[in-house]
């Protein structure tokens, strides 16, 4: 693994689900479209694949981070419940 992850902005997600379609080796859609990580980092691997999942969010809410931080001024990366 890589020293980044992923992070959801959540108040920015509208749960469009384009991400997860984008990289599903990384995230899966919930019943909403809202994205949940399947790990806790981005292999090398799938760098590129991170970066065109975080260009292309419509919301802007996906970003990659260094891991073990949070993105300033949001909550760390967790399912959203109803």
């Amino acid at each position: 693994m890589t020293a980044q992850r992923l992070h959801v902005d959540w108040t920015a997600c509208d749960g469009r689900g384009l991400c997860a379609e984008l990289l599903p080796e990384l995230l899966t859609a919930d019943e909403w479209g809202f994205p949940v990580s399947r790990a806790d980092g981005v292999p090398e691997e799938l760098e590129r694949a991170a970066r065109r999942a975080v260009d292309r969010c419509p919301a802007l809410a996906l970003r990659l981070v260094p891991r073990g931080s949070a993105a300033p001024g949001s909550r760390p990366a967790a399912p959203r419940s109803r």
